[in-house]
């Protein structure tokens, strides 16, 4: 795996013809698609840490499953979407899958992690800053409920594609919605 904690070559950032690395990766390139893996992981990483509660392993390995992915997909990357929305969507997934996998073995919507979130945020020492409130905060969601506001309010996702992805029903989705904004706005709530 590439290493997402060592800023971008100055080349990363450099204006490329993007279709012409997809080509360049899809025929093998593996230079091409560093170069595609170090504009485009960043932002990917960002979604899957929120999704993944905070929890930079299960992020990372994440990451790591939608760009391996990318890598046997790319040949057939028709360029209906941009680049950047079909890894975004891949990453999504690669988290989900595995937010799925968890949820198949435990109920993670039970009062008892409710709370034993709760304790664990106040364990942490309180910081100044309202987004690492946030954040932590975000980290203590119930992972159904998580999901589902970060791919709502912080992706933009609409309702049906959350609940074809979550495999639940719509009104479900926004049920989770409400629950996880209420939830949040406790616990920012006890943190001032």
């Amino acid at each position: 795996m590439l290493d997402t904690t060592m800023p971008a070559p100055p080349a990363a950032h450099a204006p490329v013809d993007e279709p012409a690395l997809v080509r360049a990766a899809a025929a093998g390139d593996t230079a091409a698609y560093e170069l595609l893996y170090r504009r485009h992981a960043p932002r990917v990483f960002a979604v899957l840490w929120r999704l993944c509660g905070g929890q930079q392993a299960r992020a990372e390995d994440a990451l790591q499953e939608a760009f391996l992915q990318a890598w046997k997909a790319l040949p057939g990357f028709r360029f209906e979407s941009s680049l950047s929305t079909w890894l975004h969507r891949l990453g999504v997934n690669a988290a989900l899958m595995e937010l799925r996998g968890r949820a198949a073995g435990q109920d993670h919507d039970s009062l008892e992690e409710v709370d034993g979130g709760l304790q664990e945020l106040a364990v942490h020492d309180r910081c100044a800053g309202t987004e690492r409130d946030l954040e932590r905060a975000l980290a203590t969601l119930p992972p159904r409920a998580r999901a589902v506001l970060v791919l709502h309010d912080i992706e933009g996702w609409k309702h049906q594609e959350i609940a074809e992805q979550l495999q639940m029903a719509v009104g479900s989705s926004k049920a989770q919605l409400h629950r996880a904004r209420g939830l949040l706005r406790a616990r920012l709530g006890d943190m001032t």
